[in-house]
């Protein structure tokens, strides 16, 4: 493998900055995109997907023969858990934020709720998707990468 153009990695140190869950959740809104962590067969499974943010609830569209759409359908009443990862470094300075939440995915099953995200969010990939996944928060952590000098103003 050759590398192009090597990129170099910025001087100095960073500091990593816990945030709150408000904090954090904020920042998750302000994203469009983001990676669902469930389990399939029994192994993590990761898939990248866009999202949106409603009322505390994270809500992504997907389609029938998703792997998800079939964990989510064979949940009990509380859900299935999954984790949500969305973040912003930047990738010259590695300044930034990430954000992840754990809770319990369920399927959007009301008709009026599920055409309300199908206006609110519009599928990045050409394909139908008639299925909406809400994942509601059970622990939110998130962190600030910060340059070490930087003072601590979130």
């Amino acid at each position: 493998m050759t590398i192009d153009t090597p990129q170099a990695v910025p001087a100095g140190p960073r500091r990593s900055i816990e945030l709150d869950s408000d904090e954090a959740l904020r920042l998750l809104g302000s994203a469009s995109f983001g990676r669902i962590v469930f389990t399939r067969h029994a192994l993590p499974t990761i898939r990248p997907v866009n999202h949106v943010l409603v009322g505390g609830d994270i809500v992504i569209r997907t389609h029938e023969g998703a792997a998800l759409t079939a964990r989510a359908g064979q949940a009990d009443e509380r859900g299935v858990v999954v984790a949500y990862e969305a973040d912003s470094i930047d990738p010259d300075t590695h300044l930034g934020w990430s954000v992840v939440v754990t809770g319990y995915a369920h399927l959007v099953t009301d008709p009026e709720e599920l055409a309300r995200y199908q206006d609110l969010l519009s599928p990045w990939v050409k394909r139908t998707m008639d299925y909406a996944v809400r994942i509601r928060p059970d622990l939110i952590t998130g962190v600030r990468l910060t340059a070490a000098d930087e003072a601590d103003d979130s």
